[in-house]
């Protein structure tokens, strides 16, 4: 991983949360989550850990590819399908309005 995680088990704040090891996606939860960062990811249901390098600025609140993710394919997020891509989406990449939609309507 990245110098983002501590000696002794520590580490410090994620820049991303994931709810399920089923995600696909995981939401900034910091501000100013930069392109070029590699940033610090934590899966709530099992509190592991993980690390993709952001390729975009990411607004806190929004989403991050946690793989490469095809027109077609489904978003994955607290375990539950939340729309379906339309355009592909590298890993890394921000995930929004641009690129995915919702199957609701």
């Amino acid at each position: 991983m990245s110098s983002h995680a501590g000696s002794g088990g520590g580490r410090t704040k994620p820049h991303l949360l994931a709810h399920s090891p089923l995600d696909n996606v995981a939401v900034a939860v910091i501000e100013g989550l930069s392109a070029n960062t590699d940033a610090l990811g934590v899966i709530t249901e099992d509190d592991s850990t993980f690390a993709v390098h952001v390729r975009h600025d990411i607004p806190i609140g929004h989403k991050v590819a946690l793989t490469d993710l095809k027109a077609g394919d489904t978003a994955i997020k607290y375990g539950q399908d939340i729309g379906k891509i339309i355009q592909d989406v590298a890993k890394g990449e921000h995930v929004h309005v641009q690129n995915l939609k919702t199957k609701r309507w």
